[in-house]
């Protein structure tokens, strides 16, 4: 008798269960458990490429920048052959920290190198010497080109610093200009790249390289990755004796640590 009762009010519930109400709400919290699960995935992804890749032509100071960020010494140096990596920990927090990869800037190894590490970038510092930049310019942006196209850079999107090193010499190019140079370069190899580019594990990308957008000249605004650019010097203004002037770099390695 008593479930006889019942009967009615749990019909009730099951109509109510059925009604447009309810599938609302589940379409709502599957939505949600989705999206959660795509953000868990794409922070796992980032979480798991603890990388700052150190590129540059050869002689643009990479390897002294290196040495700095880690000792805060200066030494000498001289053209690396091989990658050289170390743990860079973030002084405003001690327990955060990246790992420091200092890659070959010579024009038969670079792209090789680049190649092994670039899947766990999780940023790309490239340097620039900013004194010898007019006469580079081609070079420089020649290498930053091979960089940006390729297909696992375009797919991490790993943020980008242009460190214009080498600023305590009197003849040394501003950032503001360089990133004007750098932009204009790169408009005109994008237009008269004739072959289509290949990515960096020989693949080819299925047409010719396209930054930026369409139709409109190219500026790195308009890249997948954030780009910054600073000025700095590994040297320092008092030379071998003096502190190297990495505020810019040390800022922008906190906040992509």
């Amino acid at each position: 008798a008593m479930a006889g009762g019942l009967e009615p009010h749990l019909e009730a519930l099951r109509r109510e269960l059925r009604g447009p109400a309810v599938l609302s709400v589940l379409i709502a919290l599957i939505a949600v458990a989705v999206t959660f699960l795509i953000w868990r995935f794409v922070q796992g992804r980032r979480s798991s490429r603890k990388a700052v890749l150190l590129l540059g032509l050869c002689d643009a100071g990479k390897t002294l920048l290196f040495a700095r960020l880690l000792s805060g010494r200066y030494r000498d140096t001289q053209t690396s052959i091989t990658d050289s990596s170390a743990v860079y920990r973030v002084s405003r927090d001690k327990s955060t920290n990246v790992t420091l990869i200092d890659l070959p800037g010579h024009e038969s190894l670079r792209l090789q190198f680049l190649e092994r590490f670039k899947a766990a970038a999780r940023a790309i510092v490239f340097v620039v010497d900013s004194v010898a930049f007019q006469r580079e310019v081609k070079d420089v942006a020649e290498f930053l080109y091979q960089v940006l196209v390729d297909s696992t850079v375009l797919r991490n999107a790993p943020a980008l610093l242009v460190a214009c090193n080498k600023q305590d010499v009197t003849m040394a190019k501003s950032a503001k200009l360089i990133q004007q140079q750098l932009e204009k370069e790169l408009n005109t190899l994008r237009v008269t790249r004739s072959a289509a580019p290949t990515s960096l594990d020989g693949s080819a990308t299925g047409g010719p390289a396209q930054l930026g957008k369409k139709g409109k000249d190219f500026d790195f605004s308009q890249l997948p990755m954030k780009v910054e650019f600073v000025e700095c010097s590994a040297r320092g203004s008092k030379g071998e004796e003096g502190e190297a002037d990495l505020e810019g770099l040390e800022k922008w390695l906190a906040k992509v640590a």
